[in-house]
This record gives C-alpha cells, structure tokens and sequence, in this order.
C-alpha cells in the first residue's frame, strides 16, 4: 500500500487514501511531470531504442538550449523518475518502471470501482 513506509506499491487511490509520506513523494513525480519539455524528454528516453537515450540525443527535438534540457533531466532525475549513468563524455538516462509503475497504480481504476454520476 502507497501510505507504508517500506515503498510497498501501491494501492488505487479509489480504493485507500493516500499517507502524507506517499503523497509527497507522488507529488514530486506528477510535480516533474507537469512541464511539457520533461514529459516529452520522459517519453523520448522511454520510447528510445534501447530504453536509453544519451543526452546528446534528447538535446536536437527541443527548441532549448542544452543548459535547459540538463535541467529539465536533473528534476526528472531527483523526482526518482530516471536513471542516469555517466559513460565518458556523455551522461545516459532511462525511465525507472518502478516509478511509472506507481503513478500507473495510483491512477488506476479497478473494475468494481464505485463510478461518480455523470
């Protein structure tokens, strides 16, 4: 359940609430996710051959300077939403699943969900 401690995941939140301590660490992630140069830099890392992307090629898709992308990688990094890894000159990055995978089980729905009225 997403409000233990131990990073046990992660309950719908349709079915518990949510601990202070899950909440703060999901709000980092969706806090991240909220820009729309991180999300398409997440979703270029994930959708690259591999499953890993160097930085040299997520600079060219954006109309930003490279400073710009480093930082938009560092808060991806620190909100626990990729991976990176120093390679000679060039730093790599991957998405983490399990990090996805709380986001996804959070938001999910369950089939014998009570649905609001429309």
């Amino acid at each position: 359940m997403l409000g233990q401690d131990d990073g046990a995941c992660c309950a719908p939140m349709v079915r518990e609430p949510l601990g202070e301590e899950a909440a703060a660490e999901l709000s980092r992630m969706f806090k991240a996710l909220s820009d729309p140069v991180r999300l398409r830099l997440l979703s270029l890392i994930a959708s690259h051959e591999g499953g890993e992307a160097c930085v040299c090629d997520l600079i060219g898709p954006f109309d930003v300077s490279q400073p710009t992308i480093s930082h938009h990688l560092k808060v991806l990094r620190e909100a626990g939403l990729v991976g990176s890894e120093r390679r000679g000159t060039w730093v790599y990055y991957w998405v983490l699943p399990e990090a996805l995978a709380k986001l996804s089980a959070l938001l999910e729905i369950p089939a014998a969900a009570p649905t609001a009225a429309r």
